[in-house]
């Protein structure tokens, strides 16, 4: 519950409707409301579509009421299966508790909905636009053109590598100023990146770098298993020097902090060793389980969290260990990739740990050998990915209500 004070008297009623335009014509009659208030829409409603703030008499205590959360899904690379496992996905998220926009080339999104036989959502020029669309009709496109006309599906090109980053890039914008509560972003072409001359092998760079994060990491996850790591897009003769204790810290922090979100408990770490045998006390690497991981685990124990490790790569994900740990802390991207991947991957979720705001992501790449071929990619893992970037930012959103609440009780109390 938000506890607002009423400013005036306001003739004594007053309903505040967060998105006017949209749900204006649902007001009670006879009640009042005024249009971009902060202090009385919340620092948060933008991303909140749906919301209704009720106002009691002036001087008493209101209970806003919210709704779905606002979600950005990025298209990804147009050559890909992105464009078919986002309409896939919304269309069958139709009566989700959240609504979503679609970043991308409408032109690309029509032409999948076509030749796949599926729904497109409406299409909006602006992201106001996008915002009300979705808060009336549960989803929207926003139409992010540019691609020449001569593109392929299926094919490596920088032209589609630099829209994908373009669609990631406005997401990003769109989550920092909080009108939208997540980004779920749909699967980039590395090779395409890197030939459009974006300077980031992936997702993960991408958004701590725009968001100017001073820590983050990947974290996979699914009902089976959930992998974070230490290290990512890296080879894995660079991944020794990439190790610290206070990495390895950062990592298990981050882990601790978004499997306790996910799992609604204290949750139980495992951390693998770099090594063969997780080093066999020195015998193999150089001793990187004594120099960086047993500190770093030593350290996170003295602070509260439940870890146990550095456990031996080759047996950490037997069925009984798996049983007992809620996440495992590796130390570079097969590690856990690997047994993930072979466990979940229609239904596992990457998501970006560290950030200042809600990032999540389908586990799979664009899959351009069958892009545009019969349209059977399988959109599980985006419906997870949205499923969780909702629950994330409902949480988020909570937090930062109860916070403004204490600080205007604090207020009033002064």
């Amino acid at each position: 519950m938000v506890r607002t004070p009423l400013a005036g008297d306001l003739l004594g009623w007053a309903v505040v409707l967060l998105d006017i335009d949209a749900l204006a014509a649902d007001r009670p009659a006879g009640d009042q409301f005024r249009k971009g208030d902060a202090s009385l829409t919340g620092r948060n409603a933008p991303a909140k579509l749906h919301a209704v703030v009720v106002f009691q008499r002036a001087g008493v205590e209101a209970e806003a009421v919210s709704h779905r959360p606002l979600i950005a899904i990025t298209m990804g690379d147009p050559a890909g299966i992105g464009p078919e496992i986002c309409l896939k996905a919304i269309a069958t998220s139709a009566d989700a508790p959240f609504a979503t926009i679609l970043f991308g080339d409408a032109g690309v999104l029509a032409r999948a909905a076509a030749e796949g036989d599926l729904s497109l959502p409406r299409v909006a020029g602006s992201l106001s636009s996008a915002e009300k669309t979705a808060a009336s009709c549960g989803a929207a496109i926003l139409d992010l053109p540019g691609l020449p006309v001569d593109w392929r599906p299926g094919q490596v090109d920088a032209a589609t590598g630099a829209a994908a980053y373009r669609y990631v890039t406005n997401a990003i914008e769109a989550a920092l100023s909080r009108r939208v509560g997540g980004v779920v972003t749909g699967p980039l072409h590395k090779e395409a990146l890197r030939s459009a001359g974006v300077p980031y092998p992936g997702h993960t760079e991408i958004f701590e770098s725009l968001t100017a994060s001073p820590r983050a990491c990947m974290m996979l996850t699914s009902d089976q298993l959930s992998c974070s790591f230490v290290t990512t897009h890296v080879g894995l003769c660079d991944v020794p020097g990439l190790l610290s204790v206070e990495r390895v810290l950062d990592v298990i922090e981050m882990t601790e902090a978004a499997m306790r979100k996910i799992r609604r408990r204290r949750p139980r770490l495992v951390v693998l060793g770099l090594n063969p045998h997780a080093g066999e006390q020195g015998l193999f690497g150089q001793c990187e389980e004594e120099r960086f991981i047993i500190p770093a685990i030593e350290r996170a124990r003295e602070s509260g969290i439940q870890v146990d490790g550095p456990l031996p790569p080759d047996t950490a994900f037997l069925p009984a260990r798996r049983r007992e740990t809620d996440a495992f802390v590796c130390m570079y991207h097969d590690q856990g990739h690997i047994p993930l991947k072979a466990l979940s991957f229609e239904t596992a979720v990457n998501t970006t740990l560290g950030l200042p705001i809600v990032r999540t992501s389908v586990d799979h790449g664009t899959a351009l050998d069958i892009a545009w071929q019969g349209f059977q990619a399988d959109q599980t893992s985006m419906l997870q990915a949205l499923r969780l970037a909702a629950m994330l930012a409902s949480d988020r959103g909570d937090a930062e209500r109860q916070c403004s609440a204490s600080s205007d009780s604090l207020a009033m109390e002064s």
